[in-house]
């Protein structure tokens, strides 16, 4: 049982993140038109294609239940966007916050990987320093 709740956090911060990296992405790319940041930003999410690229992580998947998911429902919080910015800087803020978490269940399921997500954490930090430019923009 608890393996099966592990295994649906893990799938769950993993989706938060590669989405969010995606937004971030495409902020970069056809709003600001700005392509070393999308680089950056795409080289990110692409990094996350190395944990996922191992049989044991198959697991994960299989303990998906978005049916049941109990944060299924749009939360007046996740409307509250009134530019650009505020989409770039919420999907940072998410993306730290998946891989934090990640880094930190992983140690119990797949400690090989934690020094990857801690790097990745670290460099999500990086960026979000680099985009300050278009803060309130």
């Amino acid at each position: 049982m608890h393996k099966k709740r592990l295994l649906r956090v893990i799938d769950a911060n993993f989706n938060r993140l590669k989405e969010a990296l995606r937004v971030v992405e495409d902020i970069f790319r056809f709003i600001y038109e700005d392509n070393g940041l999308r680089k950056k930003t795409r080289k990110l999410r692409h990094a996350l294609d190395v944990i996922a690229d191992d049989d044991k992580f198959s697991e994960v998947t299989l303990e998906r239940d978005s049916g049941t998911d109990l944060g299924r429902k749009t939360d007046l919080l996740e409307l509250n966007r009134k530019n650009f910015s505020d989409i770039l800087f919420i999907n940072l803020q998410r993306a730290k916050e998946s891989s934090r978490v990640l880094e930190e269940f992983f140690k119990i399921s797949f400690p090989a990987k934690v020094s990857v997500l801690k790097k990745l954490r670290y460099d999500i930090y990086d960026l979000e320093k680099e985009a300050y430019k278009y803060k309130r923009k």
